[in-house]
């Protein structure tokens, strides 16, 4: 079973990258999964977290791209926050960077998406 969390607000704060959600979410049992996938028809990428014997789909949407590009550059960490505290998105950057280049002229993920991906990260 999956749950889909998805990102409304950014911050950065200390050189590193906050993200929340509408509402804080218990963080408890939440582990990072250290994959990313991407999802075309929203025009986002998902970020994967484990929790118990369930996935939780972190979506990403193309609205915080420059936020993720910066990331990249700077080598900040990315940490979610949850109504207990934050959790690092581990392998992060190494993620997203692979998901780019596969993306990249890659027409099996939509022209719209390598276009935006193409626009935003190269």
């Amino acid at each position: 079973m999956r749950k889909l969390w998805e990102v409304k607000e950014k911050e950065w704060k200390a050189g590193n990258l906050y993200l929340q959600l509408e509402t804080s979410p218990s963080l408890q049992n939440v582990k990072a999964g250290e994959r990313m996938l991407a999802h075309s028809d929203e025009l986002s990428f998902i970020y994967i977290l484990e929790q118990d014997d369930e996935f939780i789909y972190l979506a990403l949407p193309s609205s915080i791209w420059a936020d993720l590009k910066m990331v990249m550059s700077d080598h900040s960490k990315v940490l979610l926050k949850g109504s207990e505290g934050v959790l690092e998105l581990a392998s992060f950057e190494m993620e997203l960077e692979y998901l780019i280049q596969n993306i990249e002229g890659n027409s099996n993920y939509g022209d719209e998406m390598v276009k935006e991906v193409e626009k935003v990260f190269l």
